[in-house]
């Protein structure tokens, strides 16, 4: 199970340019041609966003907006139900970035509303984080939704889902004899981390070591793309070895 941006990919201040590290593309294709293990891209991001970045010739299983979206390997597309209050939060917050001219840093999903600030001046920062706590505060309090804090941003959510209930939901789905292995790098990674702590290993993907659920720490790429190649080499060869 593997997170998208700050995992995969290095950040960059243009989503849309957040190409997967080299290398990276080639071992996903060898792990999934073998069929000894289900790989399963799991992200903040909405799926429509992260199939072009991927570019994979067959595409695995992923999850969406926290969990929100499922897109199964077979093309297969489902989302979740969200109440008319809870969207019509979303869409008086996305009304009020328009009007306060804080679009150039936001980026509609489908159950969600993130504002993203990572390489802008401290200057900008500042007012992004106190039209978050004033206005922002305030939408989430009248609709029910969740305020929540990222590297380089900050998100209004709707409530119920987050990279833990994937996790748990794929842990349940599997066969009982399977080994887990989530790989992630952020604080929205955390819930993923909690959840897998019985069945597998947590492991925290960035340039700097910080607190973690996580029990395993990779610098990337060079340490990320050694992991994928020793879980290519094993499973090719039969299954887990302790």
């Amino acid at each position: 199970m593997l997170d998208y941006d700050g995992t995969l990919a290095p950040f960059h201040r243009e989503r849309e340019k957040a190409i997967l590290y080299p290398g990276i593309r080639d071992i996903l294709e060898q792990i999934m041609a073998s069929g000894n293990s289900r790989i399963v891209i799991i992200s903040g991001r909405a799926i429509a966003d992260l199939i072009p970045l991927l570019g994979l010739k067959n595409m695995p299983e992923i999850w969406g907006s926290h969990g929100w979206e499922r897109r199964d390997q077979d093309g297969s597309y489902s989302i979740l139900p969200a109440s008319e209050s809870h969207l019509k939060g979303l869409a008086d917050a996305e009304f009020l970035i328009e009007k306060m001219d804080f679009g150039d840093y936001s980026e509609e999903k489908p159950r969600s509303l993130a504002l993203h600030w990572r390489g802008k001046s401290e200057e900008e920062i500042a007012a992004i984080r106190e039209f978050a706590r004033v206005e922002l505060n305030r939408i989430a309090a009248a609709y029910g939704l969740d305020l929540r804090y990222f590297d380089g941003g900050l998100e209004l959510c709707v409530p119920g889902k987050n990279k833990g209930d994937v996790v748990r939901a794929i842990i349940e789905e599997s066969p009982a004899d399977s080994f887990f292995a989530y790989l992630g790098d952020d604080l929205t990674d955390e819930d993923a981390f909690e959840a897998i702590t019985d069945y597998g290993l947590g492991v925290l993907v960035r340039p700097e070591k910080r607190p973690t659920k996580a029990k395993l720490h990779l610098l990337p790429p060079k340490e990320l793309l050694d992991f994928l190649n020793k879980w290519n080499q094993v499973t090719s060869n039969g299954g887990y070895q302790d």
